[in-house]
């Protein structure tokens, strides 16, 4: 999933990103992306890099500017 736009951290849902991605669909939360859904790529848990989830499920770390799963970011702040 990295190959759609990965310069750009943060998209909103066309036709052709919806067709690269629903197939697994939002790896955060397990729902699949609509139309117009804005998704940001995020680091998580699943550790094969990069991902895009829906941006409600994603924190953004301001020392890094580097999105993150929420539920990843805050087991990396706990055990900090």
């Amino acid at each position: 999933m990295n190959d759609i736009n990965a310069c750009k951290p943060k998209i909103i849902m066309d036709l052709e990103a919806l067709n690269t991605t629903n197939a697994e669909g939002c790896v955060a939360c397990g729902r699949k992306f609509s139309l117009g859904d804005t998704a940001v790529l995020a680091c998580g848990a699943w550790g094969s890099g990069s991902r895009y989830i829906h941006e409600n499920e994603a924190v953004l770390d301001n020392r890094t500017s580097q999105y993150f799963e929420r539920g990843y970011y805050m087991s990396l702040k706990a055990g900090a």
